[in-house]
């Protein structure tokens, strides 16, 4: 039974995760839930994204999406920044002080991505090089730093930042977010494997789910086109917003809670 819920929340996850973020706020407290302790269930989570991305990847290639070289670039800046992130995320927990700040910043994006002037993909003029190109490099080293710390809502980040600064359609920041998670979930792995803090059966186990749901999502929203990356986009974040400002929600004690009943 247990093996059946992990495939089942995988490919949900693996679906919200190829299309906009958030995915592991369904699949963590599940870990947790099913007897891991944070820190071992934050490492195990790894396993199923890291195959979940590569399924994805494959997925956007067979509807011929190709973001090379760009995206290898961005996923080596953040694999640097997932190593700082990820050592911290082996040692210290998260503060509930930052789950508030973030709290606030995701529902800022929510609202930029309301209200934000709608653009044709026709009319987009992608900007990956010269002086966008280094900004991106930079920026997606603090991103590798919060993913290989954190991990949930990191391809919200991702997003957020290829859409908005280089002009890159959603669908293809998408495709772009699959590399780089890539990149920096290895970074991540290798050091909770080296602290001992992954469950190796349950991960792959669950990395079944997420890469069926990742190769179903990857085509799909290529077929469906930015309008539905944008609205799972508002929904994944506003969800998130409101986990990080009540964190008790979808916690161990909650899931009981809700399974007494």
């Amino acid at each position: 039974m247990n093996y059946i819920l992990l495939i089942l929340i995988g490919f949900v996850a693996g679906i919200i995760n190829t299309i906009s973020g958030g995915g592991s706020l369904l699949t963590l407290p599940m870990l947790i839930f099913m007897g891991l302790p944070s820190s071992i269930a934050n490492g195990t989570n790894r396993i199923a994204i890291l195959i979940q991305n590569f399924s994805a990847t494959a997925g956007f290639k067979s509807k011929n999406i190709n973001t090379f070289p760009f995206s290898i670039w961005l996923g080596v800046s953040a694999l640097f920044g997932a190593i700082v992130g990820a050592y911290l995320g082996s040692i210290y927990f998260k503060d509930e002080i930052f789950n508030k700040i973030l709290a606030i910043v995701m529902l800022l994006v929510v609202v930029y991505m309301i209200f934000k002037p709608k653009s044709s993909i026709n009319k987009l003029q992608e900007k990956t090089s010269g002086k966008y190109f280094w900004l991106q490099v930079i920026l997606f080293f603090f991103i590798g730093i919060y993913g290989g710390f954190i991990q949930a809502g990191t391809g919200i980040f991702i997003i957020l930042a290829l859409h908005s600064i280089s002009k890159i359609s959603l669908v293809k920041t998408n495709a772009i977010k699959t590399v780089v998670v890539i990149f920096y979930t290895i970074a991540s792995l290798v050091i909770y494997a080296y602290n001992d803090k992954i469950n190796y059966t349950f991960g792959l186990v669950m990395a079944i789910g997420n890469a069926l749901g990742a190769w179903f999502a990857s085509r799909w929203s290529v077929n469906k086109g930015d309008g539905i990356v944008r609205w799972f986009l508002i929904v994944m974040v506003t969800f998130m917003a409101i986990k990080l400002w009540f964190p008790q929600l979808f916690t161990l004690h909650f899931l009981q809670q809700m399974v007494n009943k």
